[in-house]
């Protein structure tokens, strides 16, 4: 077989050779590069999910919650309930919102539940059980500054690697 030909073909292309370097950075950059976007997005949840909790707890407006109906959530092997999803509707400065009731309580459709949100954003809801439960913490931040060691660290050693390749005659 000369070596112009291809080795084999798939549905009609010839597949030829690869090149296993140019393969092998590619999959790097794209490891590195997720690593680095779960890292980001992981610090910007955490973030967010603190100024949330800080912000029902300091600026936290007391609601009543209509319910306007309710559904069963089912258990994994779908025979038994899980506990039930609930959505309601409360008005903040004039205006209607609807959202979900942050429970898994089954609530009768017209009962009134207690919620807190903030005048800010009022479509941040909770019940005055979860605000008093939560805390703003750094734990949210451990995972994604292990992500982010690990992409220093790997786009570190890649970098070392790359610099010894090119020096190497």
């Amino acid at each position: 077989m000369a070596d112009s030909e291809p080795l084999t073909s798939l549905r009609g292309a010839g597949v030829g050779d690869v090149d296993s370097r140019r393969l092998g950075r590619v999959v790097i950059y794209l490891v590195l590069g997720a690593l680095a976007v779960s890292a980001a997005l992981l610090f910007v949840a955490g973030a967010r999910k603190n100024a949330q909790i800080t912000a029902l707890k300091a600026h936290g407006v007391p609601v009543g919650v209509t319910v306007t109906g309710c559904h069963g959530l089912i258990g994994g092997s779908g025979s038994n309930a899980a506990g039930y999803d609930c959505g309601g509707s409360y008005v903040v400065g004039g205006r209607r919102y609807h959202q979900d009731i942050p429970d898994d309580t089954l609530h009768t459709t017209g009962s009134v539940v207690r919620g807190v949100t903030v005048r800010s954003d009022p479509t941040l809801l909770s019940t005055p059980s979860i605000v008093a439960e939560e805390r703003a913490s750094a734990s949210v931040y451990v995972l994604p500054g292990a992500l982010a060691l690990v992409f220093v660290a790997g786009a570190g050693t890649w970098a070392v690697i790359r610099r010894r390749r090119s020096r190497a005659p």
